[in-house]
């Protein structure tokens, strides 16, 4: 009898979905709206990918001397990113296979994100991936975010399963060393070509230099088959 796959987490912003634009654009309203014109560019919100939305907006309002609570900062940039994501959150088709062929399978399946449940959930049933994907994390519901490895060992008792029977794949260095904290395998994606040699993608079990562009569902799949 052969070894049964072992349970896949997945990222979802910048992994299932491009949805940086999305969140870059919602970030610079809120910016915008309560510190005026800044300096926040894209470039600027590469720095935070992989980062929680939360953490993001903590560093960024004592960056731009904002004195709103984080919190009236986060409920203003989770409406701006809800408008816009409804509008539209483009999947990578490669991981719409790979989703579909692993719940074709049984193969049990979580998304573990930094962003809000509500942003999870609108994502992924614009998408069509929510009727697949039905286990959601979101690192409100943890004490931590990641790059602390406290989501996806949420999702991982979600599962049922043992953190090491567990394989995560991300496209941030802060999700992949959320990953190795928590004990299980991680497939890295690179987002950000600039950061394909981060400690953290160099000690990810697999690894696409070249992100998205590079990957595919037959790769994958078969790199899982293979595990023990």
């Amino acid at each position: 009898m052969s070894t049964p796959r072992p349970s896949v987490i997945f990222d979802l912003d910048g992994t299932l979905v491009d949805s940086e634009p999305n969140y870059f654009e919602a970030t610079r309203r809120t910016l915008v709206a309560f510190a005026g014109d800044t300096d926040f560019d894209w470039e600027r919100h590469t720095r935070f990918i992989g980062i929680g939305t939360r953490e993001t907006l903590e560093i960024l309002g004592e960056r731009y001397g904002i004195e709103a609570p984080v919190d009236e900062l986060l409920a203003a940039t989770n409406r701006n990113y809800l408008e816009l994501a409804g509008a539209s959150t483009p999947v990578y088709p490669q991981m719409r296979t790979l989703v579909e062929r692993l719940h074709a399978a049984g193969v049990p399946m979580a998304v573990a994100s930094g962003s809000s449940l509500a942003a999870i959930e609108a994502v992924l049933g614009g998408t069509g991936l929510g009727a697949l994907l039905t286990t959601l994390v979101s690192a409100e519901e943890v004490e931590r975010g990641k790059p602390e490895p406290d989501v996806f060992l949420e999702a991982a008792r979600r599962l049922g399963a043992e953190p090491a029977r567990c394989v995560v794949f991300e496209d941030a260095a802060p999700g992949a060393q959320a990953a190795r904290a928590a004990g299980m395998r991680c497939v890295a994606l690179p987002y950000v070509a600039a950061t394909v040699d981060d400690p953290a993608f160099r000690a990810a079990d697999l690894v696409f230099r070249g992100g998205q562009a590079e990957f595919t569902a037959e790769a994958a799949l078969a790199w899982l088959d293979g595990l023990t």
